[in-house]
C-alpha cells in the first residue's frame, strides 16, 4: 500500500508543479489555489508512504520521478522540448531509481 500512496503523492506533486506557469507568479487565484492543494495532498500522501518505506527512498523516488514527469508535461503542454543533455540527465535519474529498487537493502522490509 505504501507504493500506492507514493504513486499518488508523485501524481499530486506533478499536478501542482505543472500549474506553476499557470499561476503567473501567484497572481492567478484559481491555479495558485490548486497548486497549494496538490502540494498539501502530495506531502500528506508521502507521510502515509513513510509508514513502511525509508525517508530517503520515498524522497528520492518522489523527486526523481517528479522531475521526469514534469519534464514530459513541459514538453507536451508548454512545448519546452528538452535538449540532449536534459534527456540524458532524466535517463540517469530513472536509472538511479531503478538501481535503488534493485540493489538497495534499505528498501527491503
Amino acid at each position: 500500500m505504501s507504493y500506492f500512496y507514493l504513486a499518488l503523492a508523485i501524481a499530486a506533486e506533478v499536478a501542482g508543479t505543472s500549474l506553476l506557469k499557470a499561476t503567473e507568479e501567484f497572481t492567478k487565484l484559481v491555479p495558485s489555489t490548486f497548486l497549494v492543494i496538490f502540494y498539501l495532498i502530495s506531502f500528506w500522501l508521502m507521510t502515509l508512504a513513510l509508514r513502511d518505506l525509508p525517508l530517503g527512498v520515498v524522497y528520492a523516488v518522489w523527486s526523481g520521478l517528479g522531475i521526469v514527469l514534469v519534464g514530459i508535461i513541459g514538453a507536451v503542454i508548454y512545448k519546452e522540448i528538452p535538449d540532449l543533455a536534459s534527456l540524458i540527465g532524466m535517463g540517469l535519474i530513472i536509472s538511479g531509481v531503478v538501481v535503488m529498487h534493485l540493489f538497495s537493502k534499505t528498501i527491503q522490509n
